[in-house]
């Protein structure tokens, strides 16, 4: 995010941001619509002042909160990828979108707001998701590992499905048992078996 002058942000100025919005999604995971911006701003490691120089508004902090976690995310498959066979990847994958969704319900008032009047961040949303399903699903393929006739989109709604029914942080195991369903459709090996996951 620029500075307002359209300058870039110096990096001191850059990792204070980073470490307000790491705080603010956890924050937003534990305390839902109590978070305050005080808070955040204690357990980013900074003063009230340094939070709202950068978000002058609770709705700008959710909106950068939000789009810095979906981008997070979507950047993990590289890393994951690299630790893990793509079907184990995508599973612990799975796992962190549990985590990510746990903030955005925290945030769920005010970011229903501001998807209803800008499309296009839910849109992009969806494509930053699909993309990383996609880095997934195709190295799972060359591995031989996950299905070639189950496109990305369809993984995406159905993960988006197992978060509709058991969102809740106290749903978290059986939510956990759903993507162990949904990966024995998507994989190619029978039996597969979350339980062995690393």
């Amino acid at each position: 995010m620029p500075e307002p002058s359209g300058r870039p942000i110096r990096a001191d100025a850059r990792a204070n941001e980073d470490k307000l919005l790491a705080a603010a999604a956890l924050a937003f995971a534990r305390d839902g619509a109590a978070a305050t911006l005080k808070q955040i701003a204690k357990d980013a490691g900074v003063g009230i002042a340094t939070l709202y120089r950068r978000f002058p508004t609770r709705e700008q902090l959710v909106d950068a909160t939000y789009r810095y976690e979906t981008a997070r995310l979507s950047a993990r498959t590289s890393d994951l990828l690299g630790e893990l066979p793509a079907d184990r990847a995508l599973r612990a994958w799975m796992s962190q979108v549990l985590d990510y969704l746990a903030a955005k319900h925290g945030m769920a008032d005010t970011l229903k707001t501001l998807l209803q009047n800008d499309e296009r961040l839910s849109s992009r949303t969806r494509e930053q998701l699909t993309g990383a399903i996609d880095e997934f699903r195709l190295a799972g393929i060359g591995q031989g590992v996950i299905r070639e006739d189950v496109p990305s989109s369809d993984i995406l709604m159905s993960l988006a499905g197992v978060t509709l029914v058991a969102g809740a942080a106290h749903q978290r195991a059986q939510a956990e048992r759903l993507l162990d369903l949904l990966m024995d459709g998507v994989t190619r090996s029978e039996g597969w078996r979350g339980a062995t996951r690393s």
